[in-house]
């Protein structure tokens, strides 16, 4: 099971790229796909997706060429839009009806699969509420049992914890970790925490281009021995913003204790392990000042 990504590039209107230059390959496992909000994650998901074709480049799914057989992906394709929209007056088990014969699979097998799904995404005790009246998190995890109806062997979820509290987040989570096994899971987010708790991979995306490609091990190795704590007076942080690149403050009763991550530690700072936030803010420095990763 293999997805191939090669040098794929979206163009919109007049020089454009929303995508340029995007190379990437993935077997089984989550990869995280990380990014700040307009990097490109949607676009890129939506092309594997077959929903908008490339300006340029190809992608193959287990060897086969995307744009000459869409269907190739198609028929073993779960897929969370950011924006998933559900119709308010059905309850869960109608709108996932309505959403199995859409995707052609037999009355009886759908059934079936959606009383397994309900129990999976913990939905089996409102599944005759109407839809309307579910939280956010019910809302995403419905999303998840109708992008896995078809038992997907590629399952794509954007942006699935926008929005969502701390629990639900972590529900979420969870769920996605369990349902990897012998599939890949691509899950786009700008949410470092998301990755971190779930990527086996993680793929980082800034202004349409790879910017690492690596496993959260070699991430954070990039960055050993690059992260300091630092204690400075309140109105000294300002100035030090300026100076360094700080991926975390926190208030304390002696000042305030600053993340830095830099070749050579501020005066008084301490190493300290290093963090994916760590690693990712690095990479991202580096990218925009176009030095080498």
């Amino acid at each position: 099971m293999e997805l191939q990504i090669e040098r794929v590039g979206k163009r919109y209107s007049g020089d454009k790229w929303a995508l340029r230059d995007f190379s990437l390959k993935m077997g089984p496992g989550i990869l995280g796909l990380l990014g700040p909000n307009g990097a490109g994650k949607t676009t890129l998901m939506s092309i594997i997706a077959t929903i908008t074709r490339p300006t340029e480049g190809t992608l193959h799914w287990n060897g086969s060429e995307l744009a000459k057989d869409p269907n190739a992906i198609r028929t073993v394709l779960g897929y969370l839009p950011q924006d998933f929209g559900v119709y308010p007056n059905l309850n869960a088990v109608e709108f996932l009806e309505y959403l199995a014969a859409v995707k052609g699979l037999a009355a009886t097998a759908a059934r079936r699969r959606i009383e397994e799904l309900l129990d999976l995404v913990n939905l089996s005790d409102v599944r005759k509420r109407p839809l309307g009246s579910y939280s956010g998190g019910m809302k995403q995890r419905i999303g998840i049992a109708q992008a896995l109806l078809n038992d997907p062997q590629l399952l794509i979820v954007d942006e699935p914890t926008a929005g969502l509290d701390p629990e639900e987040r972590v529900r979420f989570r969870n769920l996605l970790s369990e349902l990897s096994g012998e599939r890949i899971v691509i899950l786009s987010t700008h949410i470092v925490s998301d990755v971190e708790a779930t990527a086996t991979d993680i793929a980082l995306i800034s202004q349409g281009s790879l910017v690492a490609h690596a496993s959260p091990e070699e991430l954070l190795r990039m960055v050993e021995g690059k992260v300091w704590e630092w204690v400075l007076p309140s109105a000294e942080l300002p100035a030090a913003r300026q100076s360094y690149l700080i991926s975390n403050t926190m208030h304390r009763a002696d000042g305030i204790h600053a993340r830095v991550v830099a070749q050579s530690p501020p005066p008084q700072a301490a190493p300290v392990p290093p963090t994916l936030e760590d690693a990712y803010l690095f990479c991202m420095s580096r990218h925009r000042a176009g030095a080498t990763i």
